[in-house]
């Protein structure tokens, strides 16, 4: 039987437990203060992250991990494995797919390199189904196979509490930003083929919840839910969301998940939003 090792990075926002249980290897990504270097959930937590966002002169920036830090990844590894699967972040978000490409070149054992065209716990999930089938001693093509059948499944629909740092980051203009703070307007967003793309403009946040329950129930999935609540620094939103959802769908199971630095660098505090699949 050929043994396979899970790899991800610090973007799918699993919790270290999550990481352990299911043997899954996770190369940091940099978030920056200044010229002070944090290595994503090494040197910073969400926690520390979210209070230094409050606090810093600085707006915090990200790096994706380089080439080598993958290839030194990948050569620890050899010892244990046959093979690796290394799941990512979309590559239209972050230039970490393309540095684990390159790395795998450099490296003598064979890796497959998967754009998920995802983010946050959407990584998160497909790593840890990934890694769930390697330790029942499923074979590379099945595991590809279930990989490509949650990249299609998965669904993510959320909401930011302010259009600032997505404005910051370079992903809409000071205009729309300053318009959404004015009048309140919480976007509702989802990934598409990679992107971040609108779906909806609603106003406060109580209708921020109810929104994306409608937008979960027309998907029209059958059968129960498998669920994860993301959230940036807003436990008590995400809760309110869960029960929501619990009290209106079949669920199989749901867990919470926080956004970590390098995601919340470019979303904010205050995110909420829901990752789901039958």
């Amino acid at each position: 039987m050929e043994r396979i090792k899970i790899v991800t990075d610090s973007t799918c926002d699993l919790d270290p437990e999550t990481l352990r249980e299911y043997k899954i290897t996770s190369v940091p990504l940099k978030v920056y203060f200044g010229e002070k270097e944090y290595r994503d959930g090494i040197d910073i937590t969400s926690e520390e992250f979210y209070k230094m966002l409050k606090t810093s002169p600085y707006h915090p920036r990200t790096s994706q991990p380089s080439p080598y830090e993958f290839l030194e990844c990948y050569k620890s590894l050899k010892s244990e494995a046959d093979r690796i699967i290394s799941i990512h972040i979309s590559s239209k978000l972050s230039g970490t797919y393309n540095s684990a490409l390159i790395a795998k070149k450099m490296v003598d054992i064979p890796v497959d390199v998967i754009d998920t065209e995802g983010a946050s716990i959407m990584v998160g999930i497909i790593a840890r189904e990934a890694a769930r089938a390697s330790l029942e001693g499923k074979s590379r093509e099945e595991i590809i196979e279930l990989i490509n059948y949650l990249k299609e499944k998965i669904k993510i629909y959320f909401s930011v509490d302010t259009l600032e740092y997505l404005q910051k980051g370079g992903r809409i203009g000071k205009a729309a930003a300053f318009l959404g703070g004015l009048l309140n307007i919480k976007p509702i967003l989802t990934l598409k083929e990679g992107i971040i793309v609108p779906v909806d403009r609603v106003r406060g946040k109580d209708r921020v919840y109810s929104r994306l329950l409608e937008l979960v129930r027309q998907d029209n999935i059958t059968g129960p839910l498998n669920v994860a609540i993301m959230n940036s620094n807003a436990r008590d939103e995400a809760d309110i969301l869960k029960n929501m959802l619990l009290n209106e769908f079949q669920v199989k199971e749901i867990i919470t998940a926080d956004l970590g630095p390098v995601i919340g660098t470019h979303t904010g505090p205050g995110v909420i939003g829901v990752v789901f699949y039958s």
